[in-house]
């Protein structure tokens, strides 16, 4: 049951899989949840004594599954404080606001192979993509980077996928460009982890004659911080101010206004906002170079201002 836009839910299960990855398990509180696509992901709201996160995370159980859903958490050092609330905080039987499954990283239907590349925590989406792609006996293969003191760790959440899978650790490993060449037509990638890695996929690919259309990213980069700024918001004459260590997103957020969201990671351009005024820092992967050189759109996801100020079309 669906309310207000949220899935009422608890903690149900959080198991340490290596000392930086957790698995959080999540049961709703009534009825079921909805069947969620391959690759989804849902919204988590964290509500801590002094702030509120909402981040994304892909679903690593079955699509089909609506009895309980289930993510994998790494714990970043560097992180805003959303990995360690839940970390440190979580408690089975905690109360939990997640949002309804969405997906922007959809299995191609109509590919007659499918090339899986992820890099550490990237992979999680695929664990939803593995269940179907056996299912319907398609062609795949999955390439997991990975350091080689977590390979173990991703051997294991991996070992029911057979022969289709190999695990590279950093002491050897092939490079991508290997891995995509003599690939047959119909052929699609898949790539979801640290930038470089899927910037290294797409580039490898296109280099190697792929159609655009056959590259497909995942990004959950999640917003990095900046130098402090100010928006104001034209319509309403507001102005609030974003701290060195916020996103656009939740200072207009923790400001009550209500603003557009789906994946957080500036990937599906739902935020997209836009700007009258100022110089915008853009860190999507949505708008064209010509988008961002003309600047009047900004992800307010992930994108910050160069200027002291931002006038936005709010």
């Amino acid at each position: 049951m669906i309310l207000d836009g949220t899935l009422p839910a608890r903690v149900a299960g959080i198991e340490s899989l290596s000392p930086t990855l957790k698995r959080f398990r999540f049961e709703p509180e009534r009825g079921s949840f909805p069947t969620a696509a391959p690759g989804a992901h849902i919204l988590v709201t964290l509500r801590g004594p002094e702030r509120v996160w909402k981040n994304a995370y892909s679903l690593v159980t079955p699509p089909e599954a609506r009895d309980a859903y289930a993510i994998i958490v790494r714990r970043v050092e560097a992180s805003r404080g959303g990995s360690h609330f839940l970390h440190d905080h979580l408690r089975i039987g905690d109360r939990v606001e997640i949002g309804a499954p969405a997906s922007l990283f959809p299995i191609a239907s109509l590919a007659r192979r499918h090339i899986l590349i992820g890099g550490g925590i990237g992979l999680t989406p695929f664990l939803s993509f593995l269940p179907v792609l056996r299912a319907r006996g398609a062609a795949f293969e999955l390439h997991q980077y990975c350091t080689d003191a977590e390979t173990e760790t991703f051997g294991q959440l991996l070992a029911e996928a057979g022969g289709a899978v190999t695990i590279h650790g950093s002491a050897s490993r092939r490079s991508v460009a290997e891995i995509l060449a003599d690939q047959p037509l119909g052929t699609h990638v898949y790539t979801c982890g640290p930038e470089r890695l899927m910037a290294a996929v797409e580039q490898a690919a296109l280099d190697l004659g792929w159609p655009s259309h056959s590259i497909h990213k995942e990004s959950f980069g999640g917003a990095e911080g900046g130098k402090p700024f100010t928006v104001r918001l034209a319509r309403s004459g507001r102005s609030i101010a974003v701290s060195e260590t916020q996103s656009l997103l939740e200072a207009l957020e923790a400001a009550g206004v209500e603003a557009p969201c789906l994946c957080r990671g500036g990937a599906c351009g739902v935020c997209l906002t836009g700007v009258i005024d100022g110089a915008v820092e853009h860190r999507d992967h949505v708008l064209t170079e010509a988008e961002r050189a003309d600047g009047k759109l900004i992800a307010t996801c992930v994108s910050r201002a160069r200027s002291d100020a931002l006038v936005l079309d709010l």
